[in-house]
């Protein structure tokens, strides 16, 4: 079953290019990303995994955070980002 992640960074060196991190967060082939640099993906595998697929595309001064997310949530966001949650984010959490 796959679970859920937020995916939430900071890139510091301006002029950049992380086409390498988009790409490699897009490969997870469900996605979605309420910010410019916060993402929801799927995925069967865990937060650890997420971050040593994404670190070869980070510089030593940039900042990621990956979490496992799930139930109670609120915000303003796009009616296709609220659909996205709706259907992949389990909405209760069973302990």
């Amino acid at each position: 079953m796959k679970k859920i992640y937020s995916i939430s960074y900071d890139l510091n060196k301006s002029g950049k290019d992380y086409d390498g991190l988009i790409a490699a967060i897009k490969s997870y082939g469900t996605w979605c990303t309420p910010t410019k640099s916060y993402w929801l993906v799927a995925t069967t595998g865990s937060a650890n995994d997420i971050y040593n697929k994404l670190k070869p595309h980070l510089d030593d001064d940039d900042t990621i955070f990956i979490q496992r997310i799930m139930g109670d949530r609120a915000g303003w966001m796009s009616k296709k980002v609220w659909e996205w949650v709706n259907k992949h984010v389990p909405s209760t959490v069973t302990v």
